[in-house]
């Protein structure tokens, strides 16, 4: 069977001025979906929001009368992901990233599965090796993120020996848009019915981003984990802020709670980042109001993830210049394991290529990394 074969390319580009959007067109290009020249295209283009979704839909359509359909998948989920959550083309475009991501790849051999789950199900795709299995990777992304988006990565793995099994928790793509299920910080529930449906008993759990910090609570529940690899997560998402801004926050939620909504519910007509990201999260726990979505940062804690329970072998990966979580997180994680069966740690830099959040910029490496560390 003939399956696409993906490459990530060395380098984080200068695609776009603004952070915002340079390191989502480093992302998509890092991850080996998208050309240069496209990401380049649209640098020059996108001034804003209503830019980015504009372009990224026209960038789809081109690559789909030039039949580069995996370029078409992804740009319609670019033009998805900074699409506000109340617009009705979200899930237009979202159905349209899905139905072409499975044309392509269903013909090589991925698997999909719904495990059933309160009272929904949660997706779940698999990719295998061509010969014996040299054991299980069950991976799962982030606060935003949908699995069919690490199939290259799940690609990598299996084209090196290994069963792998992706899956989406609550508030993650499918689990979230087509059965209602809302983000929940005990993700050793989601992943405990996930063993359960494929009957695992020894398996490496991957996290990235914010995933980083949910494989890790889930390993400290889950005794059939047996190595957790996190990236790119903070142990305490209270505590990314600086420290006045982290006490502000507080304090306008503790004593000013009407206020704060009606202020965070204005912000939200802004069309700005700030905008965008209180959207996200109130669509994702299925929240109403701004501050009852919050609630969900102030339980991502240190106390809540509770690492003195983990007995894994853990692999910590962190990038030195991560714009999203400050680097001072890196070592805090370290000092917390106290337990672990074993604790590596690595820091990549701009010297690597792969300083900022989740190695974007050379993923290839961070992969290399973690099969090294596997093996």
């Amino acid at each position: 069977m003939q399956k696409t074969q993906f490459k990530f390319p060395v380098g984080y580009q200068n695609f776009h001025k603004d952070q915002l959007f340079n390191y989502q067109l480093n992302r998509w290009y890092s991850w080996g979906y998208a050309r240069y020249e496209d990401m380049e295209y649209a640098g020059l283009k996108i001034d804003n929001f209503q830019d980015w979704k504009d372009i990224m839909i026209k960038l789809a359509k081109i690559a789909l009368q030039e039949d580069r359909l995996i370029n078409a998948a992804f740009y319609y989920r670019a033009a998805e992901f900074y699409t506000f959550s109340h617009d009705p083309d979200k899930e237009i475009l979202y159905d349209k990233f899905c139905d072409l991501f499975y044309n392509i790849f269903q013909n090589e051999g991925l698997e999909r599965f719904k495990v059933p789950y309160q009272d929904g199900f949660l997706p779940v795709i698999r990719t295998s090796p061509d010969g014996e299995s040299k054991g299980t990777i069950v991976l799962h992304g982030g606060f935003d993120s949908y699995i069919e988006e690490f199939y290259s990565w799940m690609w990598y793995f299996s084209s090196q020996g290994y069963e792998v099994i992706g899956f989406e928790g609550p508030g993650q793509g499918a689990a979230r848009k087509k059965y209602g299920i809302p983000l929940d910080v005990e993700w050793e529930k989601p992943t405990s019915a996930i063993l359960d449906y494929f009957n695992l008993d020894e398996v490496t759990l991957i996290g990235t981003s914010m995933g980083g910090w949910f494989c890790l609570r889930a390993a400290a529940f889950e005794p059939r984990i047996k190595k957790v690899i996190a990236q790119g997560h903070a142990m305490d998402y209270m505590k990314i802020h600086n420290i006045f801004a982290q006490k502000m926050l507080i304090f306008f939620t503790k004593y000013f709670p009407n206020f704060s909504n009606k202020m965070a519910l204005n912000n939200l007509k802004k069309c700005d980042m700030e905008a965008w990201t209180t959207s996200n999260l109130m669509y994702i726990t299925n929240k109403k109001m701004p501050l009852d979505a919050m609630e969900l940062a102030f339980r991502m804690n240190e106390k809540n993830m509770h690492s003195e329970r983990i007995k894994q072998d853990v692999l910590l990966l962190s990038g030195r210049q991560d714009h999203f979580i400050g680097f001072k997180m890196h070592k805090k994680q370290v000092d917390a394991l106290i337990n672990a069966k074993s604790v590596t740690d690595k820091v990549f830099t701009k010297q690597d290529q792969a300083q900022n959040h989740c190695q974007v910029g050379n993923t290839g490496l961070a992969l290399e990394t973690m099969l090294e560390w596997l093996e």
